[in-house]
């Protein structure tokens, strides 16, 4: 069996743009990857052109391989784009893989620890309790979930005095806890907004006391020794890592003790190759893992496989989301991903009709002002 072509197709899932990757073989077998879009989007598809140049020919179930030989080629470490899709064609290799054995990918890696896999919905904001009431309740009826993100955010933390922004952070999540099911769990994501460690403690503090399932990502990633200072002053469980690559970036948060969960990403990190030896790394530090995953459908299916055979994985990140082209995504029941053992490879199925015709959708983060006219983190 040997690689003979590669496409791309610009898309979208429900309001952001998407890029899926498909491999093809001589033998008739075909896979499919979905590679992080960091921005420019476009930026992505002669990166993979360029990339497909390297592995044509070759046979596509030769993953350590082929994924070793992009990333030695690229002579200097590949930053976001180059690792983004990378991560789409080790997704399809995958894919290939599997369907060539008759087997779901997850067999591949050893086999099922689990029969389901948990996840948790993101709403991405931070509604008036008695909305949140709501709106979990909803989810929780219709697809069984009990595990929940919000912002920790009530007002604008540029125009707030900290410790007022604390304090409201604080007063919400005591209401929500009082006002919820005692078995809904909540997670806080401050998305890397805040720069200084000692302010991200104490905003994690001021949620602490509500049993926050964990407090993502306060800080910037780049420098470590603030990882340990908050992870050492804080009184709930610290998750990060959407934001690093490599094993070798994660091994270093993981040395500095600066993280209780990590959230690499399968479509940043340079895919489920990457991701198993990360996985495998926390692993041996007592850290588990709960991928980000705010992508669509495809990228659902690669993490559920990984998280499927992964003995150290938490939770899932998951998002309902329209994407058309995906006819059959994994959808919660009860609150988990049910596996399908009967399905090789990914387990779902793509229409490429709808594919080539799906109108891609340009999106661009807004960047916050301060009040003195400075840009801030989004």
């Amino acid at each position: 069996m040997k690689i003979v072509a590669l496409k791309t197709y610009m898309t979208r899932v429900g309001v952001r743009p998407r890029l899926i990757v498909k491999i093809e073989t001589d033998e008739g077998i075909s896979g499919w990857g979905e590679p992080y879009n960091h921005g420019p989007d476009r930026a992505l598809v002669p990166v993979l052109e360029y990339l497909f140049e390297q592995i044509r020919g070759v046979d596509p179930r030769r993953v350590e391989y082929l994924i070793r030989r992009l990333l030695q080629s690229s002579r200097f470490p590949p930053g976001a784009i180059g690792l983004a899709a990378i991560s789409g064609i080790d997704h399809a290799l995958w894919d290939i893989s599997a369907k060539a054995a008759g087997l779901p990918v997850y067999m591949l890696l050893g086999g099922n620890v689990r029969d389901r896999v948990r996840v948790y919905c993101g709403i991405y904001s931070a509604p008036d309790p008695e909305e949140c009431l709501e709106r979990t309740s909803e989810l929780n009826e219709r697809y069984g979930y009990d595990a929940f993100k919000l912002s920790p955010y009530r007002s604008d933390l540029s125009r707030t005095r900290w410790g007022e922004l604390c304090r409201q952070a604080g007063a919400y999540f005591e209401k929500v806890r009082e006002i919820s099911p005692p078995e809904f769990e909540f997670a806080f994501d401050a998305h890397a907004r805040i720069f200084e460690p000692y302010q991200a403690i104490q905003l994690g503090n001021a949620l602490a006391p509500y049993d926050p399932l964990f407090f993502e990502e306060p800080l910037r990633p780049e420098h470590l020794p603030g990882w340990s200072a908050l992870r050492a002053g804080l009184k709930a469980p610290l998750a990060t890592g959407e934001s690093l690559y490599s094993r070798f970036e994660f091994l270093a948060l993981l040395s500095a003790r600066g993280a209780d969960i990590i959230q690499p990403d399968i479509c940043v990190v340079g895919g489920l190759l990457e991701m198993r030896k990360i996985a495998a790394i926390a692993e041996a530090h007592y850290v588990t893992v709960a991928p980000h995953n705010p992508m669509g459908p495809l990228a659902t299916a690669v993490n559920l496989h990984f998280a499927a055979a992964q003995p150290n994985f938490k939770i899932l990140e998951h998002k309902i989301d329209e994407a058309p082209w995906c006819l059959d995504p994994y959808l919660p029941v009860d609150g988990y991903l049910e596996l399908r053992p009967d399905r090789p490879g990914w387990g779902i199925e793509i229409d490429e009709d709808l594919l080539r015709n799906d109108g891609y959708i340009h999106w661009e983060r807004v960047l916050p002002v301060g009040p003195d006219g400075a840009t801030l983190y989004v």
